[in-house]
C-alpha cells in the first residue's frame, strides 16, 4: 500500500482541525456547509455542474456510464457538546474536538481523496456526499432530501459511509426506536402514600427487568449483531412531598437487521409494547435496520485488497436509509467506536492517514475483470 506523502499528512491533519474549529451541532450546519461549497468550488477537479446543493446538503461528482461508481457519504452535524469539551487542538498523534470521530476525522479523508486523487483517471467514478442532520430524529435527516431530490444517486453502485468504525470494515446496522412510556398513577401526600398510586413504582416491573436483561445476539449471515433495550430519559414528580401521579421514560431498542426488515421493525414494536405492560406506549421514532450487501463486487474489492476485517455495525447509519433507496452501502472510517459522543472526542492522526491511504489504493486499483 503506497504511504501517504508528509504534505499529505499534514493536509489531513490541517483539514479536521479546519472542520473541528466550525461548530454544527444538529441544525446549526450552515456555517461548515458554507465551508465545504467554498471548498468545493476551488476545485480545479471539478465543473460547476459537479457541485450540486439542497438547503446545507452537498453532492460533489457525477456518475458516468463508463466506470463503476463509489460515493463517500458523511454527515457534518454532531450531537450537543459536553460542557468541559476543549477548544479543538492537536497534540501528540491526537485531534481533540467535538465530532473528531463522529464524523469529522472521515469527512477530513474525503477531503483530501478529493484533493489529490486524479478523478478523471480512476477507474471509479468518484462522488462525496455531505449531509445535514443525520444526529436528529430519523424523518428529519438531509439525506433522505437528497434521495428523493437527485435520480443522480440512483447509479451509486457503492456508498461507504465514513462513520467511526476503527476503519474496520462494518456492514449493515442496527435498528432504533424510541417510545415514550408513560406509567399513570394517582397523587397522594407522601406522608399517606396509600392515598394514591405512585406512578414511579409501577415501572418497577419494567425498570427490574431490564437491570438484568443482557443483550441478545443474533446471528445474521454469519455476524453476531447485540440487540438491547434502554431507558434513556426518564421524567416524573411534581414535588419531593408528592407521590407521582406521572412518570416518563424513552425507551430505546436496538434490533438487529434480520430479513425481512418489516418484520424486523414489528418484532421490534411488539417486544417494547410486552415490555412495558400496563403504560401508554407512543412510538416516537423509528429508524429501521441496513440489511448487509449481497454479492456486490466493489465490496470483496473493498475487503480483499485492503486486508479488512469484517464486523457489524453495532449502531444505526445511513446503510440503512441508502439500502431502502436500493443502493448498497457499508461502514468505513478513521473514527474511533469508543469516542463518539464522547467528552474530549478524538481521532488519531494515524487512522485518518491509514483511512485515505486504504481508500487511496481500493480507489485506485480496478476491480477485477475490468480495463
Amino acid at each position: 500500500m503506497p504511504d501517504a506523502t508528509p504534505a499529505v499528512r499534514a493536509r489531513l491533519a490541517e483539514a479536521c482541525l479546519e472542520l473541528l474549529r466550525i461548530p454544527s451541532v444538529t441544525g446549526q450546519e450552515a456555517e461548515l456547509s458554507k465551508h465545504l461549497r467554498r471548498w468545493a468550488t476551488s476545485l480545479k477537479q471539478l465543473s460547476r455542474d459537479d457541485v450540486m446543493r439542497h438547503e446545507h446538503a452537498l453532492i460533489l461528482g457525477q456518475p458516468d456510464d463508463e466506470r463503476p461508481c463509489v460515493a463517500l457519504v458523511g454527515h457534518l452535524d454532531t450531537v450537543p457538546g459536553h460542557t468541559t469539551d476543549p477548544t479543538p487542538y492537536q497534540s501528540n498523534d491526537r485531534i481533540v474536538g467535538l465530532g473528531a470521530s463522529d464524523m469529522k476525522g472521515g469527512l477530513a479523508v474525503m477531503q483530501v481523496l478529493f484533493e489529490t486523487l486524479d478523478l478523471g483517471k480512476l477507474p471509479f467514478a468518484l462522488m462525496l456526499v455531505l449531509y445535514d442532520r443525520e444526529e436528529g430524529p430519523y424523518r428529519d435527516n438531509g439525506l433522505q432530501a437528497l434521495l428523493e431530490r437527485f435520480d443522480v444517486l440512483g447509479a451509486i453502485d457503492l456508498a461507504i459511509c465514513m462513520e467511526p468504525t476503527d476503519n474496520t470494515l462494518q456492514v449493515g446496522c442496527m435498528g432504533s426506536l424510541h417510545a415514550r412510556v408513560t406509567f399513570k398513577g394517582q397523587a397522594a401526600h407522601s406522608a399517606r402514600p396509600w392515598q394514591g398510586e405512585n406512578a414511579i413504582h409501577k415501572a418497577g416491573p419494567l425498570l427490574s427487568q431490564l437491570l438484568h436483561q443482557k443483550p441478545r445476539e443474533t446471528l445474521v449471515d454469519g455476524l453476531v449483531f447485540r440487540e438491547a433495550v434502554s431507558v434513556t430519559l426518564a421524567r416524573g414528580g411534581l414535588s419531593a412531598n408528592t407521590v407521582p401521579a406521572e412518570l416518563e421514560l424513552n425507551v430505546n431498542h436496538r434490533f438487529a437487521p434480520t430479513l425481512p426488515i418489516a418484520a424486523a421493525v414489528d418484532r421490534a414494536i411488539n417486544e417494547v409494547k410486552q415490555l412495558a405492560a400496563g403504560a401508554e406506549v407512543e412510538i416516537r421514532d423509528i429508524a429501521p435496520p441496513g440489511p448487509l450487501p449481497q454479492g456486490n463486487p466493489i465490496v470483496d474489492h473493498l475487503r480483499t485488497l485492503a486486508h479488512l476485517s469484517v464486523e457489524p455495525k453495532q449502531a444505526w447509519t445511513d446503510v440503512a436509509r441508502l439500502a431502502a433507496h436500493g443502493i448498497d452501502a457499508v461502514n468505513f472510517g478513521p473514527g474511533a467506536t469508543s469516542q463518539a459522543h464522547q467528552r474530549g472526542e478524538w481521532v488519531s492522526h494515524a487512522a485518518l492517514v491509514s483511512s485515505y491511504e486504504i481508500l487511496s489504493q481500493v480507489l485506485s486499483v480496478p476491480l477485477e475483470g475490468t480495463v
